[in-house]
Order: structure tokens, then C-alpha cells, then sequence
């Protein structure tokens, strides 16, 4: 899988975009993060960051704490026509959240989705951005 076929083109990361990890930890998907890394030819990020990014990757999970909290810290760094892909466990999996509840916290935070995809084995993408009567 390459950076244009896979995952990372359906997240949309572009080279030359900066990207942004948010929530990183040992369960995350190394093959994920290696082929959007890739896909915008430079490294990924770290929340410390002071940069504006085009792209946030939260990987998020449902012990993790109040999810409205951290999309807000995940728009901080964010330009104006940037993206947020929430990355969650899937059904099934430790840490899954429920659609609903990622659909009650966007709007809370400023967000709107717009899709979900099937980033990896075990993580699902939402992607969140502003709404374009902000944009």
C-alpha cells in the first residue's frame, strides 16, 4: 500500500502539508501513520508543536476523557480550510466511541462532520471541519 492509494490519499494528505498527531500511544496504527507521514513528505507533527497544520490526526479512544475538550484543542493549531480526522477504535474494539456521541460532540466544538472512512485494520476516520459559514 502507498501513500496514493491507501489510507492516507483517503484522508486526503497532501504533500507538503503539515500534519499534526494528537493522542499518539502504543495502540495506534505504525502502517497508518507511516504512509500519511509519507503522503505528506515530511514527518508527522507532535501536539507540542507551535506550527499551523493542514491536517490533525486525534487518535482518540473512549477512556481518553471528554472528547468535546480535546476537539477544541485539536482546532488550535488548524488553518482556516484545515481538517481534523478523528481516529477511533472500531465496533468491537477497546475504545470504541459511538457514533452519536462523535456526532454530539462536533458541533459543540465548532465542527461539522462530513465523513467517515475505514482508515486500518482496527481504526476508524472521521473527518471533521469547520463549517463553511466560518470558512
Amino acid at each position: 500500500m502507498t501513500a496514493t492509494t491507501g489510507p492516507a490519499n483517503a484522508l486526503g494528505v497532501k504533500a507538503g502539508e503539515a500534519v499534526m498527531e494528537i493522542g499518539w500511544d502504543s495502540d495506534c496504527d505504525e502502517s497508518l501513520r507511516a504512509v500519511v507521514a509519507e503522503a505528506a513528505a515530511g514527518d508527522l507533527l507532535d501536539e507540542d508543536s507551535d506550527e499551523v497544520v493542514d491536517v490533525v490526526l486525534l487518535w482518540w479512544r473512549d477512556e481518553d476523557g471528554d472528547l468535546v475538550d480535546a476537539l477544541m484543542d485539536a482546532i488550535t493549531p488548524l488553518a482556516d480550510h484545515g481538517t481534523v480526522w478523528l481516529l477511533t477504535p472500531k465496533s468491537g474494539r477497546e475504545g470504541h466511541i459511538e457514533a452519536a456521541d462523535i456526532a454530539e460532540a462536533a458541533p459543540v466544538a465548532g465542527l461539522q462532520q462530513t465523513s467517515t472512512i475505514s482508515a486500518s485494520k482496527d481504526w476508524q476516520g472521521t473527518r471533521l471541519v469547520s463549517p463553511r459559514a466560518k470558512r
